[in-house]
């Protein structure tokens, strides 16, 4: 599986909840993390062949929140 990392907008515990359903569709439970401490709200994914990042930023659009990937 291959990491990719998004800046997000995702503020804290509150939006994770509200991401939760549309990121786990996507990616899969247990497969994704935000750390709310990182100032740029960094979304971890594994994702697998099926998976893009497109897929990824249109699931956080989705939910409310913005999503860019990191390079």
């Amino acid at each position: 599986m291959e990491t990719l990392k998004f800046k997000t907008t995702i503020k804290g515990m509150g939006c994770v909840s509200k991401a939760t359903p549309f990121l786990n569709e996507v990616a899969g439970e247990e497969n994704w993390k935000v750390d709310v401490n990182n100032p740029y709200k960094v979304l971890e994914v594994a994702i697998n062949g099926d998976t893009s990042a497109g897929d990824v930023v249109k699931a956080v659009q989705e939910a409310g929140f913005k999503a860019e990937p990191i390079q």
